[in-house]
């Protein structure tokens, strides 16, 4: 609902800003924070619009697991041996060991790359090129574009819609590729332009909306890519008698149609806007997006005199990432949550690439694994106003890092649990990592909050990359894959102890306002 207090109205009188230099700084934050505090149904469809990128997000992210795939093979003729040129219950490890006409694929060549190009035999290393590719653009991606949305004139919306269309189109040229050279091109591309979309949509969505509804809206976009990695087996298995190539072209139309919409419905954040002193734009968006009217808008452009730091942005493009590293307190929280953010990526994006570790149906375990992200979320949406953040996070690292260890025992009882242990900890890695997006948000303030949330997610990638490297060394022993993904969330769970807590607390706009917070608090109480 609207507030009647002008919007960036003048102090009544200079003694005010001299007694208490803080007020002017903070009104900015304060007045955006009573006209968007209440949600209405603009705010939430533009929250909802918006969250729709983590369906595509978490399509590209995971797709992998199946169009990458060991195909399973069988011998050709009955009863046939190793005299004769292959066994009769043969291990994918026997295939390269036979002549061509002893074995064939049990599905069509071309339901994955592998058999596809005839890769059954080359070494891991080419095998995982694209998946290691993907998370290489992510992580380059998210170096250059990670202060695009802080420092230039591109914004969040901006960088949402071309961070998503970039995606989009080099997934839609993926599925025309001749070769795992070209493929694995396009998959950087992909993974490059996915680098941001989950950044830009948290931002932007929480932004748009006030303080008690912040952590609720956030858990939207969780939902979201829970049901675009739940998407995933259900188009695999439909496709499984056709080519890769289609899961491809099935995802990739519906996000360039989904990007015409962003562009079209999808307004740009107003803290955003008035740090970077385009207040007529500002004024439009509260409009649209809140009952306020023209004539509770009073606008000052001396008001925008203390964010003049701020608006300088556009002169550098990674002014906001030197701002975050010049700050003692800043750059200490930055090293935290990005030490923080690679134990939980290495399990977030390893346990899903390593299900075929397991003996488990791949189909069903990853559908398995897609499903424990609803009650994850689940729990972040009702308790996330519930709980301390740090302590939070710290707790469900432990138990997915426990559990991950758990579920490398071998033993006839122990194995038939093995992927119940996997859940558990999975969904307990993916609570985390909801936590730790909303969390991230809340400590950095709007002038680098992107460009903070950038880095944090690129540690969370970081974390990733090394996933198929211990997946693949998992294959001769467990303990190297989902034993390490246990030791290595639950070590990072440690550090966020070290942050500090910012359950129920206003979003800053400012470094001033973040670094002085203590004492505005304790003015406000005065």
């Amino acid at each position: 609902m609207g507030d009647p207090t002008p919007l960036l109205s003048q102090p009544n009188n200079t003694s005010d800003t001299k007694t208490s230099p803080n007020k002017h700084l903070h009104s900015l934050g304060f007045t955006i924070e009573k006209c968007i505090g209440e949600l209405n149904w603009s705010q939430f469809f533009q929250a909802l619009l918006i969250s729709f990128a983590w369906i595509f997000d978490a399509q590209q992210t995971f797709i992998t697991v199946f169009t990458d795939e060991v195909p399973s093979w069988h011998c050709t003729g009955e009863n046939i041996d190793i005299l004769n040129g292959c066994y009769s219950t043969p291990s994918f490890n026997d295939v390269c060991k036979f002549p061509k006409g002893s074995w064939a694929w049990d599905g069509p060549p071309q339901a994955s790359i592998i058999s596809e190009w005839a890769m059954q035999c080359e070494s891991s290393i080419i095998t995982g090129l694209p998946a290691s590719m993907f998370f290489m653009g992510c992580l380059v991606g998210g170096l250059f574009l990670s202060t695009l949305a802080d420092s230039s004139s591109l914004g969040r919306k901006n960088m949402l819609f071309f961070s998503t269309l970039l995606m989009a189109l080099s997934s839609f040229f993926t599925t025309f590729s001749p070769n795992i050279w070209i493929f694995s091109l396009l998959k950087f591309l992909s993974g490059f332009g996915r680098a941001t979309i989950g950044t830009s949509s948290l931002v932007l969505a929480s932004e748009l909306v006030g303080k008690r509804w912040r952590g609720k809206i956030s858990v939207i976009g969780f939902f979201c890519f829970t049901i675009g990695f739940l998407s995933l087996p259900a188009m695999a298995y439909a496709n499984k008698t056709s080519s890769w190539r289609n899961l491809y072209l099935w995802t990739s139309i519906p996000t360039i149609f989904y990007c015409m919409l962003v562009k079209i419905f999808v307004q740009e954040s107003p803290r955003w806007l008035l740090l970077k002193g385009k207040e007529e734009e500002a004024i439009a968006t509260l409009k649209y997006i809140t009952s306020i009217t023209q004539s509770n808008l009073n606008l000052s452009i001396n008001n925008m005199s203390s964010h003049e730091e701020e608006n300088n942005l556009n002169v550098d493009l990674f002014y906001a990432l030197k701002l975050l590293l010049q700050k003692k307190w800043s750059s200490r929280r930055l090293l935290l949550i990005m030490a923080l953010g690679f134990g939980i990526g290495v399990v977030y994006y390893g346990m899903p690439l390593g299900l075929g570790n397991l003996s488990f149906n791949l189909y069903l375990s990853v559908t398995f694994n897609a499903l424990s992200e609803i009650p994850s979320s689940l729990v972040t949406f009702f308790f996330i106003d519930k709980f301390k953040r740090r302590i939070a996070l710290f707790v469900f690292c432990i138990i997915s890092g426990v559990l991950s260890i758990m579920s490398t025992i071998e033993g006839e009882l122990w194995s038939k649990m093995q992927i119940g242990f996997e859940l558990i900890s999975f969904f307990s890695a993916c609570t985390s990592f909801s936590i730790y997006l909303i969390y991230t948000t809340e400590l950095f303030p709007t002038c680098v909050r992107n460009s903070a949330l950038s880095m944090a997610r690129l540690a969370v990638v970081f974390g990733g990359a090394f996933s198929p490297l211990l997946v693949g060394a998992g294959r001769g022993n467990k303990f190297l894959c989902y034993g390490v993904f246990g030791l290595a969330i639950g070590f990072s769970g440690v550090f966020g102890v070290f942050l500090p807590e910012t359950k129920g607390r206003v979003l800053c706009d400012t470094m001033d306002e973040e670094e002085n917070k203590d004492k505005i608090s304790c003015e406000i109480l005065v």
